[in-house]
C-alpha cells in the first residue's frame, strides 16, 4: 500500500448545516446528487456525507462518541493560526483551546465543527507549508 491518504469522508448528522459551516470558512464543495459533499483539499479530498450511511458502509457500529481522531491544518504563522480559530468560532464551532504555545516548539489551538470534528490549526516551525499548501515533514 503507498504511504498516502486520499480520501476523508467526515460523518455528519445534518448535510446542509455541515456544508454552510465549512463553505463560512471558505471551503468550496460539489455535490454530484445532494447527499454528499467533496471539497478539494489540497492533495486530498474531503467528503461531508450522512453519519448513519457512512457507519453503515463502513460495516460498524456508530456509538455517537469521539471516533479517536484529530484533523489538522498546518499554517504558516501563529497569527494564521488565531485568524483560522477565530474564523471557525465565527461560523459556528465550538472552541476547546485558543491558539497557545506548545510545548513541541510550535503553536496550536483547536475548534471543533458543530458534528463533533476536531480540527488542530497549528504552526509547526519544523515542518513547511509550500507554495501549494502541502505540509512537509522538515524545514523545506
Amino acid at each position: 500500500m503507498e504511504q498516502r491518504v486520499s480520501l476523508v469522508t467526515l460523518g455528519v448528522h445534518d448535510l446542509s448545516r455541515s456544508r454552510a459551516f465549512y463553505a463560512a470558512l471558505g471551503w468550496v464543495g460539489r455535490s454530484p446528487d445532494d447527499d454528499v459533499v467533496f471539497f478539494q483539499a489540497g492533495g486530498i479530498v474531503v467528503a461531508l456525507w450522512s453519519r448513519t450511511k457512512l457507519a453503515a458502509d463502513s460495516g460498524v457500529t456508530d456509538t455517537g462518541g469521539w471516533g479517536g481522531i484529530t484533523l489538522a491544518l498546518n499554517v504558516g504563522s501563529s497569527a494564521e493560526v488565531d485568524e483560522v480559530i477565530a474564523q471557525a468560532g465565527a461560523a459556528g464551532a465550538t472552541i476547546p483551546r485558543a491558539g497557545a504555545p506548545t510545548s513541541w516548539g510550535g503553536y496550536s489551538g483547536m475548534f471543533v465543527d458543530p458534528d463533533g470534528h476536531a480540527w488542530e490549526v497549528a504552526h509547526n516551525p519544523f515542518w513547511h507549508v509550500d507554495e501549494h499548501g502541502r505540509t512537509l515533514l522538515g524545514q523545506g
